[in-house]
């Protein structure tokens, strides 16, 4: 079969998210367009180029050899696009990670830097954690992350800047009928002998289940075992539904069904959080967003630390220096 004339760009992009999920259902939702649009356009690519691009069954998709062979092209081309809109003044969309829906501090920021720059793109992403989200920066397959900075290993950090966004109060997710459901707020001390989720096990989140682990040393509080890694909050809620472990959060998550989300006291447990880019990022959005961040911060008084807020020395130390 001749080669095609040309590709469209869009077929190509396509390709490149499936690649990069390895699942068409979440590389439908991470392009903003129907499943069944994608895989119409995977497969008029391999139409198109007279090959077999994955290997499909019911329990994973897989890359062919030809699909291997195609991949460096494709992003260079994809980059090459960019690029020639961007010089043009036609930027791609700045693709801002939220972590997860339903989150405040990204979300407020991300409203606020589109007030700022109502002429550019600024798209959300979720990536469900900062370490997960700092390869997809440093791949650039996303432009900026919020989370806990001093979590990352060192070699992530190195590729990376961050700017303090905010000192996030912790909470807890209890089941509506659990003893501690009945107070207000939930003092530390008496979830000793709990064991309370933190997503350990959960290669996005090592950051937060760290963070969990430097909390609860020496209050007598276990991190709960790996549980099943769940995607998307349905799976997630029946996942804690069966195993009814308290959930550690921070106060702005939305509660689920059957559940309270308790704010925790004495002390006030607080969860760094950062803005986090790639070095280098270059982008007519980026000012926007880091003016956003710094502004909304500054309203909100987020970076004001109460006298009895709890956070790692190694976070203070990370968080008291703007990169």
């Amino acid at each position: 079969m001749p080669a095609p004339a040309s590709v469209d760009p869009r077929l190509l992009r396509a390709f490149v998210a499936v690649t990069e999920e390895l699942h068409f259902t979440r590389a439908a939702a991470r392009l903003y367009v129907a499943q069944q649009a994608l895989s119409r356009d995977v497969r008029r690519l391999e139409r198109e180029l007279g090959v077999e691009l994955f290997v499909r069954t019911t329990r994973q998709v897989t890359l062919t050899a030809d699909g291997e062979r195609l991949l460096p092209y494709a992003r260079r081309v994809l980059q090459a696009q960019d690029d020639l809109l961007a010089a043009f003044g036609q930027a791609r969309p700045l693709l801002v990670d939220l972590n997860s829906p339903g989150l405040l501090t990204g979300r407020l920021v991300l409203e606020r830097a589109r007030a700022l720059a109502p002429e550019q793109e600024l798209m959300a992403r979720y990536e469900s954690g900062l370490t997960h989200a700092a390869g997809e920066l440093l791949a650039g397959r996303i432009d900026a992350s919020f989370g806990r900075f001093a979590g990352l290993p060192p070699a992530l950090r190195a590729g990376l800047g961050h700017q303090p966004v905010r000192y996030e109060p912790m909470a807890v997710v209890l089941p509506e009928d659990h003893p501690l459901a009945r107070q207000a707020r939930v003092p530390l001390s008496a979830l000793a002998g709990e064991h309370v989720y933190a997503g350990a096990g959960n290669p996005r989140t090592p950051e937060w289940t760290d963070l969990a682990h430097r909390l609860f040393e020496g209050r007598g509080i276990r991190v709960a075992p790996p549980a099943p890694l769940a995607v998307g909050e349905e799976e997630f809620q029946r996942i804690m539904d069966k195993t009814r472990n308290p959930i550690l959060a921070v106060q702005s998550f939305p509660a689920m069904p059957a559940t309270v989300v308790r704010p925790l006291v004495d002390p006030v447990p607080l969860s760094p959080v950062s803005l986090v880019w790639r070095n280098g990022l270059k982008h007519p959005a980026f000012d926007a967003l880091r003016r956003a961040a710094a502004q909304v911060a500054t309203e909100k008084g987020w970076l004001e630390v109460p006298g009895d807020g709890w956070i790692p020395a190694a976070d203070a130390a990370v968080m008291s220096v703007d990169k």
